[in-house]
């Protein structure tokens, strides 16, 4: 028994609006993933420039005086194209009473770090140096 099949017409292909369709799904999977990369992207950017940051404040923070020397004021300068200042100040807390005698007065010392893109860090720490004298 042989049959013969025969095509027909109505059932042969695709239909123009299938491949539209199927176009549209496969233009906006393309722009989702391309929109996910350029995400990943940026963020890869962000977290570098974060860590540029990052060492350069602590390649500041290496390079401060000791801490009998270092005193009140504020210092500043620029390591590869980021500018850097350190503030030294008098820290005071409430529960700190600055009348009761001890060999160490608090300091604070906040180093802000600036890249090129205008984009900073702070890095805020406490470090005592003796009371002169003591």
């Amino acid at each position: 028994m042989l049959r013969a099949t025969k095509a027909r017409s109505d059932t042969a292909g695709f239909t123009l609006i299938e491949v539209v369709v199927a176009l549209a799904i496969l233009a906006i999977s393309l722009s989702s993933i391309g929109a996910l990369i350029a995400t990943t992207a940026r963020g890869a950017r962000a977290i570098e420039g974060n860590l540029t940051r990052l060492q350069t404040a602590r390649a500041v923070m290496a390079a401060l005086p000791d801490r009998d020397q270092l005193l009140p004021g504020e210092m500043a300068g620029e390591i590869a194209d980021h500018r850097w200042r350190v503030n030294v100040s008098p820290f005071l807390f409430a529960d700190i009473d600055p009348r009761q005698p001890t060999p160490w007065v608090p300091q604070a010392v906040v180093v802000t770090v600036r890249s090129p893109a205008g984009a900073p860090i702070e890095i805020s720490t406490v470090r005592l140096r003796r009371r002169a004298g003591g």
